[in-house]
Protein backbone atom coordinates (compact mmCIF):
# COMPACT_ATOMS: atom_id res chain seq x y z
CA UNK A 1 0.00 0.00 0.00
CA UNK A 2 1.89 3.05 -1.34
CA UNK A 3 1.39 6.11 1.04
CA UNK A 4 2.57 10.16 1.19
CA UNK A 5 3.61 10.89 5.08
CA UNK A 6 3.45 14.71 5.18
CA UNK A 7 6.53 16.01 6.28
CA UNK A 8 7.02 19.83 6.53
CA UNK A 9 5.83 21.38 3.38
CA UNK A 10 6.52 18.30 1.65
CA UNK A 11 5.83 14.24 1.52
CA UNK A 12 7.65 11.61 2.10
CA UNK A 13 6.90 8.92 0.15
CA UNK A 14 6.51 5.20 1.60
CA UNK A 15 4.60 1.50 1.30
CA UNK A 16 3.13 -0.43 3.39
CA UNK A 17 4.02 -4.22 3.41
CA UNK A 18 1.05 -6.24 5.25
CA UNK A 19 0.52 -9.09 6.33
CA UNK A 20 -2.44 -11.74 5.88
CA UNK A 21 -3.52 -11.45 9.04
CA UNK A 22 -3.78 -8.34 11.85
CA UNK A 23 -0.46 -7.50 12.88
CA UNK A 24 0.36 -5.87 16.75
CA UNK A 25 3.98 -5.04 16.29
CA UNK A 26 5.50 -3.41 13.09
CA UNK A 27 8.95 -2.87 12.11
CA UNK A 28 9.51 1.00 10.08
CA UNK A 29 12.74 1.04 7.56
CA UNK A 30 14.82 3.25 5.67
CA UNK A 31 17.27 3.20 3.50
CA UNK A 32 21.26 4.52 3.69
CA UNK A 33 23.04 7.80 1.94
CA UNK A 34 22.25 6.66 -1.54
CA UNK A 35 19.27 4.65 -2.96
CA UNK A 36 15.80 5.02 -1.37
CA UNK A 37 13.23 2.47 -0.18
CA UNK A 38 13.00 0.61 -3.48
CA UNK A 39 16.63 -0.82 -2.65
CA UNK A 40 16.89 -4.25 -2.92
CA UNK A 41 17.60 -5.31 0.81
CA UNK A 42 14.78 -3.51 2.10
CA UNK A 43 12.34 -4.47 -0.48
CA UNK A 44 13.60 -7.85 -0.07
CA UNK A 45 13.08 -7.66 4.43
CA UNK A 46 10.20 -6.15 3.80
CA UNK A 47 8.14 -9.03 1.91
CA UNK A 48 9.95 -11.25 4.35
CA UNK A 49 8.64 -10.13 7.48
CA UNK A 50 4.70 -8.88 6.03
CA UNK A 51 5.10 -13.11 5.29
CA UNK A 52 5.87 -13.83 8.55
CA UNK A 53 3.10 -11.27 10.31
CA UNK A 54 5.03 -8.45 10.69
CA UNK A 55 3.89 -4.95 9.38
CA UNK A 56 6.64 -3.31 7.48
CA UNK A 57 6.80 0.63 6.90
CA UNK A 58 9.61 1.36 4.65
CA UNK A 59 10.13 5.10 3.31
CA UNK A 60 12.36 7.25 1.27
CA UNK A 61 14.15 10.52 2.49
CA UNK A 62 17.09 11.82 0.43
CA UNK A 63 19.34 13.95 2.10
CA UNK A 64 22.93 13.45 3.86
CA UNK A 65 22.16 15.43 6.60
CA UNK A 66 21.44 13.17 9.52
CA UNK A 67 19.51 15.79 11.53
CA UNK A 68 17.20 15.97 8.28
CA UNK A 69 17.30 11.92 8.22
CA UNK A 70 16.14 11.69 11.66
CA UNK A 71 13.62 14.84 12.02
CA UNK A 72 11.78 12.53 8.61
CA UNK A 73 12.24 9.18 10.67
CA UNK A 74 10.87 11.07 13.48
CA UNK A 75 8.09 12.35 11.65
CA UNK A 76 7.04 8.21 10.00
CA UNK A 77 7.28 7.19 13.62
CA UNK A 78 4.32 9.91 14.42
CA UNK A 79 2.01 9.17 11.43
CA UNK A 80 1.86 5.25 12.39
CA UNK A 81 1.78 5.55 15.89
CA UNK A 82 -1.42 7.82 15.16
CA UNK A 83 -2.83 5.53 12.04
CA UNK A 84 -6.34 4.35 12.22
CA UNK A 85 -5.80 1.91 9.69
CA UNK A 86 -2.51 -0.14 11.61
CA UNK A 87 -3.53 0.05 15.41
CA UNK A 88 -0.27 -1.32 16.59
CA UNK A 89 0.72 -2.28 20.38
CA UNK A 90 4.92 -1.61 19.18
CA UNK A 91 7.47 -0.69 16.42
CA UNK A 92 11.22 -1.24 15.68
CA UNK A 93 12.88 0.95 13.86
CA UNK A 94 15.54 -0.29 11.56
CA UNK A 95 17.70 0.99 8.54
CA UNK A 96 20.04 0.45 6.37
CA UNK A 97 23.74 2.42 6.90
CA UNK A 98 23.08 6.18 7.54
CA UNK A 99 19.74 5.18 7.84
CA UNK A 100 20.13 3.02 10.69
CA UNK A 101 22.58 6.13 12.39
CA UNK A 102 18.63 8.53 11.80
CA UNK A 103 17.14 5.61 13.86
CA UNK A 104 19.28 5.05 16.73
CA UNK A 105 19.21 9.15 16.70
CA UNK A 106 15.36 9.02 16.85
CA UNK A 107 14.90 6.18 19.50
CA UNK A 108 17.65 8.54 21.54
CA UNK A 109 15.66 11.85 21.37
CA UNK A 110 12.35 10.33 21.78
CA UNK A 111 13.49 8.51 24.96
CA UNK A 112 14.76 11.78 26.29
CA UNK A 113 11.17 12.96 25.44
CA UNK A 114 8.68 11.08 26.52
CA UNK A 115 8.46 7.30 28.37
CA UNK A 116 5.65 5.63 26.22
CA UNK A 117 7.00 2.55 25.09
CA UNK A 118 5.76 2.44 21.41
CA UNK A 119 9.50 1.87 20.15
CA UNK A 120 10.34 -1.55 21.10
CA UNK A 121 13.69 -1.82 19.59
CA UNK A 122 16.48 -0.89 17.18
CA UNK A 123 17.55 -3.32 14.37
CA UNK A 124 21.08 -1.60 12.47
CA UNK A 125 22.16 -3.05 8.98
CA UNK A 126 25.39 -2.33 8.06
CA UNK A 127 25.83 0.46 10.91
CA UNK A 128 28.31 2.95 9.92
CA UNK A 129 30.29 2.96 12.88
CA UNK A 130 33.01 5.00 11.26
CA UNK A 131 34.25 6.37 8.18
CA UNK A 132 36.36 4.17 6.22
CA UNK A 133 39.98 4.25 7.32
CA UNK A 134 39.05 6.57 9.86
CA UNK A 135 38.67 4.34 12.95
CA UNK A 136 39.44 6.93 15.50
CA UNK A 137 36.13 8.75 15.30
CA UNK A 138 33.29 6.24 16.38
CA UNK A 139 29.99 7.58 15.64
CA UNK A 140 28.59 5.50 18.86
CA UNK A 141 26.77 8.33 20.97
CA UNK A 142 23.04 7.60 20.17
CA UNK A 143 23.94 3.50 20.65
CA UNK A 144 25.43 4.49 24.52
CA UNK A 145 22.12 6.17 25.30
CA UNK A 146 19.61 3.86 24.17
CA UNK A 147 17.78 1.51 26.40
CA UNK A 148 15.71 -0.54 24.03
CA UNK A 149 16.70 -4.06 22.55
CA UNK A 150 19.24 -3.32 19.24
CA UNK A 151 20.38 -5.90 16.87
CA UNK A 152 23.25 -5.60 14.56
CA UNK A 153 23.72 -7.23 11.39
CA UNK A 154 27.52 -6.57 10.00
CA UNK A 155 29.59 -7.61 7.31
CA UNK A 156 32.76 -8.95 9.02
CA UNK A 157 34.66 -6.97 6.53
CA UNK A 158 32.67 -4.25 6.58
CA UNK A 159 35.08 -0.82 5.74
CA UNK A 160 32.61 1.33 7.76
CA UNK A 161 32.01 -0.95 10.77
CA UNK A 162 35.41 -2.48 11.93
CA UNK A 163 34.27 -5.84 14.20
CA UNK A 164 36.51 -5.30 17.28
CA UNK A 165 35.63 -1.53 17.33
CA UNK A 166 31.64 -2.69 17.17
CA UNK A 167 32.21 -5.49 19.67
CA UNK A 168 33.88 -2.73 21.78
CA UNK A 169 31.30 -0.28 21.55
CA UNK A 170 28.32 -2.82 22.38
CA UNK A 171 29.93 -4.15 25.72
CA UNK A 172 29.45 -0.63 26.69
CA UNK A 173 26.09 -0.46 25.58
CA UNK A 174 23.23 0.06 28.33
CA UNK A 175 20.80 -2.16 25.54
CA UNK A 176 20.31 -5.51 25.58
CA UNK A 177 21.99 -6.28 22.28
CA UNK A 178 22.95 -8.91 19.61
CA UNK A 179 25.40 -8.50 16.71
CA UNK A 180 25.10 -10.94 13.62
CA UNK A 181 28.16 -10.77 11.94
CA UNK A 182 27.53 -11.49 8.05
CA UNK A 183 31.06 -13.61 7.00
CA UNK A 184 33.28 -12.14 4.37
CA UNK A 185 30.28 -9.38 3.71
CA UNK A 186 31.70 -5.58 2.74
CA UNK A 187 29.30 -2.35 3.98
CA UNK A 188 26.48 -3.26 0.74
CA UNK A 189 26.53 -7.49 2.40
CA UNK A 190 28.28 -8.60 -0.87
CA UNK A 191 30.06 -11.62 -0.52
CA UNK A 192 32.26 -12.77 -2.77
CA UNK A 193 31.08 -16.91 -3.83
CA UNK A 194 27.19 -15.91 -2.20
CA UNK A 195 24.41 -14.50 -4.34
CA UNK A 196 22.87 -11.21 -3.11
CA UNK A 197 19.88 -13.50 -2.78
CA UNK A 198 20.91 -16.10 -0.18
CA UNK A 199 23.04 -13.10 1.72
CA UNK A 200 19.37 -11.69 2.24
CA UNK A 201 17.86 -14.99 3.33
CA UNK A 202 20.57 -15.13 6.30
CA UNK A 203 19.85 -11.45 7.09
CA UNK A 204 16.15 -11.39 7.03
CA UNK A 205 15.91 -14.83 8.92
CA UNK A 206 18.05 -12.97 11.51
CA UNK A 207 16.17 -10.08 11.67
CA UNK A 208 12.91 -12.07 12.24
CA UNK A 209 14.27 -14.55 14.63
CA UNK A 210 15.51 -11.55 16.88
CA UNK A 211 11.98 -9.49 16.38
CA UNK A 212 10.16 -12.56 17.86
CA UNK A 213 12.27 -13.16 20.64
CA UNK A 214 11.83 -9.91 21.67
CA UNK A 215 8.25 -9.59 21.12
CA UNK A 216 7.67 -13.24 22.86
CA UNK A 217 9.62 -11.74 25.74
CA UNK A 218 6.85 -8.84 25.98
CA UNK A 219 4.08 -11.12 26.23
CA UNK A 220 5.90 -13.14 29.24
Amino acid sequence: VKVKIPFGNKYLDAIFSVPEKKSTYGVILTHGAGGDMNFPHLVSLAAYLASHGVLCLRFTCKGLNIAYRTKAFKTVVEYLKLSDDYKLLGVFLAGRSMGSRAAASVIRHLSQEDDDDFIRGLVCLSYPLHRPKLQSKLRDEDLLFIRCPVLFVSGSADEMCEKQLLEGVASKMKAPKKIHWIDKANHGMAVKGRTTDDVMEEINAQVFSWLRENIELEHK
